[in-house]
């Protein structure tokens, strides 16, 4: 059971538009993350291997897919998409330095100890499954990390409308990313 929800915690962390790039990573500076093997039983060769595998390459295709549904949708929002987009490259790039190690070995610390305060919370049943996930994605609940499928679902169908006001919530989401990972370089 634990294993599972470790693998959906990670599964989360590394699907997340903006997260996956930054803080979602392993907290030292050589490439632990491809060390290791998946212990899932999934297929060799299905989507989860391909993003743990080569997680970077898959990043810049959703970055380049996000900027084509800004060109089609909001293209009057590109510079403004461009932008942050360039930031959390120059963040998460700042943030796995070697001068950072330090600063992520401590978050790191930081978030295992909450995840692990929260775990004995839900096996003592003083929390539920849902408000033990929220929790440990810092308030936000499952719904928040749909946005991009959301936004894939609604530019097939041509839904203007909605594939706009999702853009726009998503450029906050990675104008708030950017904040956080500027206040983690900040301690």
């Amino acid at each position: 059971m634990k294993s599972k929800i470790f693998l959906l915690l990670m599964g989360i962390l590394f699907t997340a538009p903006g997260i996956g790039g930054a803080v979602g990573t392993v907290p030292n500076t050589h490439d632990h993350f491809h060390d290791q093997e998946c212990d899932c039983e999934a297929e060799e060769g299905s989507q989860h291997h391909k993003r743990t595998k080569d997680w970077q390459s898959f990043i810049a295709e959703r970055e380049k897919q996000l900027l084509g549904y800004v060109n089609q949708f909001t293209p009057e929002k590109k510079a403004e998409w461009t932008k942050v987009l360039e930031e959390k490259k120059q963040l998460r790039n700042k943030w796995m330095s070697p001068e950072n190690a330090a600063k992520r070995e401590q978050w790191h610390k930081e978030k295992m100890e909450k995840m692990q305060k929260l775990r004995k919370q839900l096996e003592e049943g003083k929390i539920t499954k849902q408000e033990f996930v929220k929790q440990i994605h810092g308030g936000k609940d499952i719904g928040h990390w749909k946005s991009f499928r959301e936004l894939e679902i609604a530019a097939e169908k041509k839904e203007t409308k909605k594939a706009t006001t999702l853009l726009n919530g998503m450029l906050r989401q990675y104008e708030e990313h950017n904040k956080r990972l500027k206040e983690l370089l900040a301690k």
